[in-house]
This record gives C-alpha cells, structure tokens and sequence, in this order.
C-alpha cells in the first residue's frame, strides 16, 4: 500500500509539472513576433549606469509596442568603438546608440559649444540647459549627420585630482596634467598655466607612479574604478566639464517608422534617461565615499575661486565658439 501511495503522489507531481511546462510553452507561443529588430550600441560594461539605462529603453519600447519593436543591446563595444557606430548609424547598420557628446562633435562641430570648460555651475543647472529648449534644438542638430537626437544622459563632472594639493588657479602654475585625447581640454589646461600630456587612460596609474604627470583629471567613478586614489591622494572639487551622453537612433531607420512608434520611442528614450540619471548619481556617490575611505583629501573650491577659473577661459571660448557666443552666453545665464 505504502509503494501505491508513493506511486500515486509521484504522479500527480509529474502532472502537475506537465501542465506547469505546458501552460509556459503556450505563453511562449502566445509571444508575437517582432516586426523590427534592432541593434543598439554601447561601449561600456554590462553593469554600467548608461548601459543599464540602454536595457531599461530597450524594456519598455518592446513593452508598449506590444512586442512589435524588439531592441537588442551590445555592450563592451561589440559593434565597434563609438566613433565607428557613428558612422555606421548614417546608413542605418545600427540602429540605436549611446554616445559622449564629445565624439558626436567631432562631426557636428556647432555642438561643442555644450561641452565648453566652465560653463556649467551645477547639475541641476545643465539639466535645465539640457531638458529645455537649448536641449531640445541640439538634439535635432543630430540630423545635420543623418541621425536623430532622442534624450539626454549623465555623465557626471570631471575635476582635478593630483599628487599636491590644488587650491586656486596659480596651483597649476608648471604641474604637467594628463588629458584625454581633447584639444579642448588640452587648450583648457594650458589656458590654467598648466602642461597638458595626452596620456591613454590604461596608462595613467604607470605614468603618476613614474613621475611623468603631477595631475590628471576626469569624473569620480574613474578615479575610483581605476584606484587612482593611491597615487593621486587630492581631488579638488572644480567641475570644468560636464560632458552630456547623447542618445541616437539612425535616420534611416527612424524614416521607416511610423509616427506613433517614433512617439514611442521618443517617450521612452526620455523616461530611460531619468532612470539613468539615478543610477549615474548613486554610482557618483558611492565611488566619492570608497575614494575618501582610502584616505584622501577632497578640496572644495569656492565660488570665487571658481569664477577665476571660468575667467582664464576666454581664449578657448574664443577658438571653439565662433559664432556661437550669443548661445554659449544664453547657456552660462540660463
């Protein structure tokens, strides 16, 4: 009797886990098939802030297209460097993207002016800069290269950090500070009475061990993530750029669109540029607090202070914004 039992109870398991497996392979079924499927590019890692922001657009498009828009995100650069997407998006070989502003500028040059050092006092304020009407006419500046400008995302302010203390402007007087491969930023160093040092990212941590710079410059996770703390121990709070992400879609494909889909996405380009923001401002936190656990000293500049730095600008503003004063003048008073 106890076998039977046994026998009995095993098999009503066995069809309840038949039903359990029949019901999800007739949901599965139920899964329309998608009418478009397209790739999105993103060179950062899986578990970055922007990435992550890429999946939460590529969620909801499928979402409340009801399954007819599916977006495939590749990251860790699988499609190809950004400046390599940006081309192949013209065409329509990707059709979605996350790029640095500052990439985009090197083929829309109209847009540097957003990247300009200093003209930003604060995030909230480049926020208003960004989601207002300034925004709004340099995202439609993407078609000028055959692509459409769908939102806006964070990635944080970049500011010095060095091997002595940075105090005020005459602090940089002779200091050889690394730069990314910027003439911008190279001309904004040398404007502050510093020596610029086009130095590739991997090889910073080598070149402060070496002596070969006294300082370099970029945003808290950076500094964070590749324990620079250990060898560069003052970070001194000067903001100079706030470099905005851009989010793209090929015209090519956004002409292939219906107007409701484009709404659609549209709208959820710009709900996933607010998750991303949150994730950007918790990452930005967390990596100030693991840097200054390991015993560094953050030096907050004044507003003052600030204002000289902004001042030893008015060279680069001149070289890059010509033409664009008026704008670049209407941004720093928004």
């Amino acid at each position: 009797m106890r076998w039977k039992s046994i026998i009995a109870i095993a098999s009503v398991f066995a069809l309840i886990l038949a039903i359990v497996i029949a019901f999800e392979i007739n949901e599965k079924k139920k899964e329309p098939d998608p009418e478009y499927v397209f790739f999105y590019a993103e060179n950062q890692s899986e578990n970055y802030p922007t990435t992550l922001g890429a999946n939460y657009f590529a969620d909801l498009v499928y979402e409340r297209t009801g399954g007819r828009i599916k977006i495939l995100v590749k990251y860790d650069a699988q499609l190809g460097s950004e400046s390599e997407v940006i081309k192949q998006m013209r065409y329509g070989g990707i059709a979605f993207a996350r790029v640095s502003l500052s990439q985009l500028a090197e083929y829309i040059p109209d847009m540097n002016v957003l990247q300009m050092p200093y003209i930003y006092s604060s995030s909230e304020h480049m926020w208003r800069v960004l989601d207002g009407e300034i925004g709004d006419e340099f995202l439609e500046m993407a078609g000028d290269y055959g692509l459409t400008g769908l939102s806006w995302y964070d990635a944080g302010a970049r500011n010095f950090y060095s091997t002595k203390p940075i105090y005020k402007v005459e602090d940089l007087q002779g200091m050889t500070i690394r730069v990314q491969e910027s003439e911008v930023m190279a001309d904004m160093v040398a404007a502050l009475g510093a020596h610029p040092a086009k130095i590739v990212y991997s090889e910073v941590y080598s070149a402060f061990e070496q002596g070969l710079v006294d300082g370099a410059e970029n945003n808290w996770p950076s500094y964070e993530s590749m324990k620079h703390y250990k060898v560069a121990t003052y970070y001194t709070v000067d903001e100079h750029t706030r470099v905005p992400e851009i989010q793209i879609c090929s015209s090519v494909v956004w002409d292939m669109l219906s107007a409701t889909d484009r709404a659609t996405i549209m709208e959820c380009a710009k709900e996933s540029a607010l998750y991303e923001r949150r994730l950007w401002a918790e990452r930005e936190k967390s990596s100030r607090l693991t840097a200054e656990q390991n015993g560094i000293t953050v030096i907050e500049l004044s507003s003052e202070e600030k204002q000289r730095f902004r001042d030893a600008m008015s060279g680069v503003y001149n070289k890059y914004c010509k033409g664009q004063m008026d704008i670049l003048g209407k941004i720093m008073n928004y």
